[in-house]
């Protein structure tokens, strides 16, 4: 897809998301991906030669291989939302092979996805595509539904089905974190040992986060700080949704309440009111981009999504991310739309023109 093709596609907010320069934390203080990003990020880290050959796997298949970017397909939501929700628009999703079809001719780096789904087909696919196997879940069967990540089997098992990495969730905010954030740091142990790479869901969960009228899940101080978590338990890579406002710590933080630790200088300096200076908040808290951050491309909403799956991947790019993990909006087509759409995600990590703002 051509540059212009971009723009058109973007519409009205073309101009504002290609042309921004940030006013915020200067490019130069980045670490940006580029093709030499294993070297630069790991090759002195404590992550072993396994490990380092398993992140060389992921960055250097699909369409996207050696530019130092990356393109997901993760399908795990026939747990997270129920199959029926998940597949009723598209049932041959149901068969997990068209799952990893999907990823291929998508010309994705990884697919990721269930124990359950990798573990029928990893004979047949795991030398051609790398796998990427989700540990642990939230199930919405039990009654009332509770927003809570359990595992779903072993790192070893993963390792057993040929995997090249482990993704896990944690809710941060949420009355289990504590537990998760234990199961987690255990579990991304054992994965590096073995030598398969770590990709951590920092999501958050809380009612207290929807206050005001105004939905801070998505805000850039509380994500970045998740995200900030994530690199401590050593996520060789982040995955954290497009943040959509900010201020969710002075929102918690007002009247009697007491909550966290905040710096004014987080809204005055380090950030504005710009999507690309928003999501570089979030870059900044992944070490400086040191740890790649990649974001959800989000919910299927029909005829607009490629619109919005290519602004949040040029949001992401612009403002030092390392690309996106895009599932609802591509297998909730027809196989070949989807295939579409990855590719066009794609395109604007290959187009060279749309550089870090």
């Amino acid at each position: 897809m051509s540059l212009t093709k971009i723009k058109d596609i973007l519409g009205d907010e073309a101009e504002s998301l290609l042309t921004y320069k940030s006013k915020a934390i200067q490019k130069e203080h980045l670490h940006l991906p580029a093709p030499d990003y294993i070297d630069q990020s790991f090759a002195l880290s404590n992550r072993n030669p396994q490990t380092l050959r398993s992140l060389a796997q992921l960055f250097g298949t699909g369409r996207l291989a050696g530019s130092g970017y990356l393109s997901i397909l993760p399908i795990d939501q026939g747990i997270e939302h129920s199959a029926g929700a998940s597949f009723a628009s598209n049932p041959l999703y149901f068969d997990p092979e068209n799952i990893i079809r999907l990823a291929m001719e998508g010309g994705c780096n990884a697919v990721a996805t269930t124990f359950g789904g990798l573990a029928l087909l990893s004979r047949k696919y795991a030398h051609k595509i790398p796998f990427i196997v989700k540990i642990n879940h939230n199930e919405l069967l039990t009654y009332p539904n509770k927003y809570d990540q359990i595992m779903f089997g072993s790192v070893r098992d993963a390792w057993n089905l040929g995997a090249v990495a482990v993704g896990a969730t944690i809710y941060f905010g949420s009355d289990n974190a504590g537990r998760q954030i234990i199961e987690v740091a255990k579990a991304f142990e054992e994965a590096h040992r073995l030598g398969m790479a770590t990709i951590l869901w920092c999501y958050l969960r809380n009612d207290a986060f929807k206050t005001g009228g105004i939905d801070y899940h998505v805000s850039a101080d509380l994500t970045g700080q998740a995200n900030h978590l994530g690199v401590t338990l050593q996520a060789d890579i982040i995955k954290q949704k497009l943040p959509e406002n900010n201020g969710g710590y002075q929102a918690l933080n007002m009247g009697s309440s007491s909550y966290g630790k905040l710096g004014k200088r987080m809204y005055s300096d380090l950030t504005s009111e710009h999507p690309i200076d928003l999501c570089r908040y979030q870059v900044l808290n992944c070490y400086n981009g040191r740890i790649g951050l990649i974001n959800s491309g989000g919910a299927s909403s029909g005829q607009s999504d490629t619109k919005e799956a290519l602004r949040t991947a040029v949001i992401n790019k612009r403002a030092g991310g390392m690309g996106l993990i895009s599932g609802r909006k591509a297998f909730q087509r027809p196989f070949a739309e989807g295939v579409a759409l990855l590719q066009a995600i794609q395109d604007v990590y290959l187009t060279k023109e749309i550089d870090i703002a």
